[in-house]
């Protein structure tokens, strides 16, 4: 997988391009594009900004309060099943991980293994080096095809196994098990951990009924 460097991209367009066609207010231009470190993610995350490392960029993340209700019904239902068993950890949004180089992805939602675990022990850096058995993002209107595109192929190489993309206004999720191997599942059906977490399963009726609730009648 090769892509530009943003530090040597020709023009604007180029980078944007580079980046997945992302809007130009998601990207951030301090620092210069192409000279972002992981310091600087955590200095803008610190300002109530999370930023994505890409290709040396600060990238804000697309985020949406419905798709923070179905980013926290997933963290819920998956965090239970996970502790229940004690398989792991599930991480949110704010869960930045530097996978293949200085990449720093935040997936929505994430599930890491013990065995991806430094020594089998809860990391103490802001930004470890991790790489997710799951990882999920959930679709905002700011998301492009392109930049969600790129993801799964980032995703992939660096050696998660399943990526769920859930698109809240479809009210479907595309399950990936592989950077082209996908199912998209509607709300009448079911999806499933398949062998990364072998026994969950989700309606997805519930999940998408976050969206459908009511304040209780007096």
């Amino acid at each position: 997988m090769s892509h530009i460097n943003a530090a040597v991209a020709g023009n604007l367009s180029e980078l944007l391009i580079e980046l997945g066609n992302v809007p130009l207010d998601r990207v951030r231009c301090n620092p210069k594009p192409g000279s972002a470190t992981v310091e600087d993610v955590l200095r803008a995350n610190a300002d109530g900004a999370l930023c994505e490392l890409v290709d040396g960029t600060l990238v804000e993340k697309a985020m949406g309060w419905s798709e923070s209700l179905i980013a926290a019904f997933l963290i819920e239902v998956i965090g239970g099943f996970v502790r229940n068993k004690n398989l792991g950890f599930v991480s949110g949004p704010d869960g930045f991980m530097r996978m293949l180089g200085s990449l720093v992805r935040g997936p929505d939602v994430a599930f890491v293994s013990w065995d991806r675990l430094p020594g089998r022990q809860i990391p103490q850096d802001n930004v470890p080096d991790i790489v997710p058995d799951l990882a999920i993002e959930v679709l905002s209107s700011g998301n492009t095809h392109a930049e969600m595109a790129r993801k799964r192929r980032e995703y992939f190489h660096a050696g998660v196994r399943l990526v769920w993309m859930v698109d809240p206004r479809a009210r479907t999720v595309a399950v990936y098990t592989g950077i082209t191997d996908c199912a998209v599942l509607d709300e009448t059906e079911v999806l499933q951990g398949h062998d990364v977490l072998p026994g969950l399963q989700i309606l997805l009726a519930d999940l998408f009924a976050e969206l459908d609730r009511h304040p209780p009648v007096e």
